[in-house]
């Protein structure tokens, strides 16, 4: 049977996902700081070894065996060692809490040699004859007695921290995974105006500029967002989601719509004012598989629950086109295009339609020209059609002509 300390730790790794052998090093890295405190001295490098079947404690101190140095280079490291400290505390006083001077760097004409983590041969090979440069010695020390109150509180600090930076690198790397993708997650609360979203181990940030004006962010909806950024700060992962990334749109048709998430169907082109309207153009890579028909579904089932999702966006689907002046007609949708001349050299495109289509084709602010264009990458120019159709001459009948058309 497993004793109380092994029972506790492999407990911790159930809780916080981690593994046996990083809980194991992060108490071995506490004992070795906790013997430091109480009976360690400044010229130690401690590792400990705990086996924690039988809470049997080994403190070693561990240097690297390095070639002599003469007694006047140890009198001039210990002199530029001191004074390196005297300057370290100088910026201290005056508020510079800055990083320390390397302790293996004693300045130009001073050997390097660092009596925390060096030995020197001759002093090593008091110990063992066969010692040479390079060796790693790791001499085991006692332990006079049991850990102060003052160490047991450093141990704690360093299982404390170790632990939580352990679990902050796990988080990291898993959603570090999922960048680019969407997941779901719950409305946890609001600060301010940002919105933090509960997506399994921690919770992501939803900033104003990533929230869509027609959701509802109420505590405890469930709602897919893309994971648009995950970085490691100090306070740990921070993940950022979106409502508004055209990735959403993107991910949520390969979620829905089985033949894109196959590859027959693809996704070409994709623009989006987030909440208002958003225009995907698809294309088939199997003849027989209507692109449109795939991603609206039988009477509109599969893009109304996409549509559900984004709080009544609005989609457009068109159908992708090799030839740029059909392309061009089809993102024009749903209004109808009469004529289109292309400049290729300006990727300009004049766009004829009739006059009951104008307002159609502009759409409300321009909303549907100019995702028109953002979709086909042109700039489109939108002009209504000005012919009048020739009038029917207006006069009497001939006999002839009433005959014909009493025959008709």
């Amino acid at each position: 049977m497993s004793s109380p300390i092994e029972q506790a730790i492999r407990q911790i790794c159930e809780e916080k996902g981690l593994s046996y052998e990083s809980v194991i090093e992060t108490v071995q890295s506490a004992l070795a700081a906790a013997y430091r405190k109480d009976f360690g001295d400044k010229y130690h490098n401690l590792e400990a070894e705990f086996d924690a079947e039988t809470a049997n404690v080994k403190i070693f101190d561990v240097k690297t065996v390095v070639e002599d140095i003469t007694s006047e280079e140890l009198e001039e490291f210990r002199k530029k060692e001191a004074e390196e400290n005297a300057a370290r505390e100088a910026r201290r006083a005056m508020g510079d809490f800055g990083p320390p001077v390397a302790e293996d760097t004693l300045g130009e004409g001073v050997p390097k040699f660092n009596p925390k983590t060096d030995v020197m041969l001759s002093d090593a090979r008091i110990l063992k004859m066969s010692t040479k440069v390079g060796d790693v010695m790791r001499t085991e020390l006692p332990i006079p007695g049991e850990f102060g109150r003052m160490a047991a509180m450093t141990a704690k600090q360093v299982i404390t921290q170790k632990l939580r930076e352990a679990e902050r690198e796990i988080i990291f790397n898993e959603f570090k995974g999922v960048e680019g993708t969407v997941i779901s997650g719950t409305i946890q609360r609001h600060e301010g105006r940002i919105i933090l979203v509960d997506i399994g181990r921690t919770a992501g940030i939803l900033k104003p500029e990533d929230q869509m004006q027609g959701d509802r962010y109420r505590s405890g909806d469930r709602l897919k967002v893309y994971v648009r950024e995950v970085s490691l700060g100090p306070r740990g992962p921070q993940i950022l989601l979106s409502r508004t990334h055209e990735g959403l749109i993107r991910h949520l048709f390969e979620i829905e719509i089985p033949e894109i998430g196959e590859g027959t169907v693809e996704v070409k082109a994709l623009a989006r004012e987030a909440g208002a309207r958003t225009k995907i153009a698809v294309s088939s890579r199997d003849p027989q598989v209507d692109p449109i028909g795939a991603c609206i579904g039988q009477r509109g089932t599969r893009i109304q629950t996409i549509i559900a999702e984004l709080a009544g966006e609005k989609i457009d689907v068109i159908e992708w086109s090799e030839d740029p002046k059909e392309f061009m007609r089809n993102t024009l949708a749903p209004a109808k295009a009469l004529s289109v001349e292309l400049n290729e050299e300006e990727r300009i495109a004049n766009i004829l339609v009739a006059p009951d289509q104008l307002s159609l084709a502009i759409g409300r602010g321009g909303q549907n020209v100019r995702l028109a264009s953002r979709l086909s990458g042109w700039k489109i120019n939108i002009q209504e059609d000005r012919t009048e159709p020739a009038a029917e001459p207006v006069g009497e009948k001939t006999p002839g002509e009433e005959a014909a058309a009493k025959s008709e």
